[in-house]
């Protein structure tokens, strides 16, 4: 019996490491051939020798590089705040629904959430690039837009729910203002979700494509991830760049992810529960 339960658990821990190596084989195979020579790149799994070539032609002092950084810049510039202002409205608006007296209308809200949610991006593509035509290759444009997440308004919500109403009972009658006890409790005890909602916000609009098409056409205004697809094809000679873009495009996103793991787990344990 035990014979076959250890066998059970080898087979179990081969399918996970096979599984495992099918997932991160396209990281290694992209970060390998980022480091290639030009002339093996897509040619070898494993090369003989390794290069910087490709990131030195992105960020070194080459004619392009300046293009690269930029569009570095840009994908930051974007990024960044779309996910710090989808954390406060999600905190604002999940606070007010569930905590503040007086409010009539969670039920409406969560419904419309909901139905918001059950809608394909793409549907909405078009009405949201009429409405911000006035914004056409601008900054605003290119965060506004995609600023507030519904999901992270309903995970405020469900979250900010399950907190005892006696604290906030507590607090006013101490004489903290609705402001005050946002900041000093709403925030600190709910940081596993925002954790979440910044990180999938912050992923979602790094990695966001078609809208920055649409809404910055302009080559100063292009977002690394656009600028890659956009000089694939006339780079298609040498590739080696554009695997070098690619690795430089998840870093940040790994970065992330390693300093607010901790929050992060936490916050997946509450989704799961």
């Amino acid at each position: 019996m035990k014979k076959k339960m250890n066998t059970k658990g080898l087979l179990v821990i081969v399918a996970t490491i096979i599984i495992l190596g099918i997932s991160l084989f396209p990281y290694y195979y992209m970060i390998i051939q980022s480091l290639s020579p030009w002339d093996k790149v897509d040619k070898v799994i494993v090369p003989g020798s390794f290069t910087l070539k490709s990131y030195s032609y992105l960020l070194g002092s080459g004619a392009t590089a300046g293009m690269w950084i930029n569009s570095l810049i840009n994908s930051f510039i974007v990024s960044l705040p779309t996910a710090i202002i989808s954390v406060v409205v999600g905190l604002l608006v999940g606070y007010s629904v569930t905590k503040m007296k007086n409010f009539k209308g969670e039920k409406f809200i969560m419904n419309t959430l909901l139905f918001q949610m059950f809608f394909p991006v793409i549907i909405l593509l078009v009405p949201r690039y009429m409405i911000s035509k006035p914004l056409i290759n601008t900054f605003a444009g290119m965060i506004l837009p995609l600023s507030v997440s519904a999901w992270g308004i309903f995970m405020y919500i469900n979250y900010i729910k399950t907190l005892p109403n006696e604290i906030f009972e507590a607090a006013r009658i101490d004489g903290a203002s609705e402001l005050k006890i946002l900041y000093k409790i709403i925030f600190p005890a709910t940081k596993s979700v925002t954790t979440i909602v910044f990180l999938s916000t912050f992923m979602a609009r790094w990695s966001e494509l078609m809208w920055d098409m649409l809404i910055s056409p302009k080559v100063n205004m292009q977002t690394l991830n656009v600028l890659i697809s956009t000089q694939f094809k006339p780079m298609g000679n040498v590739p080696g760049p554009m695997y070098a873009a690619s690795v430089i495009l998840t870093i940040p996103i790994i970065i992330m992810f390693l300093c607010f793991s901790k929050h992060f787990k936490e916050g997946i344990n509450f989704m799961l529960k």
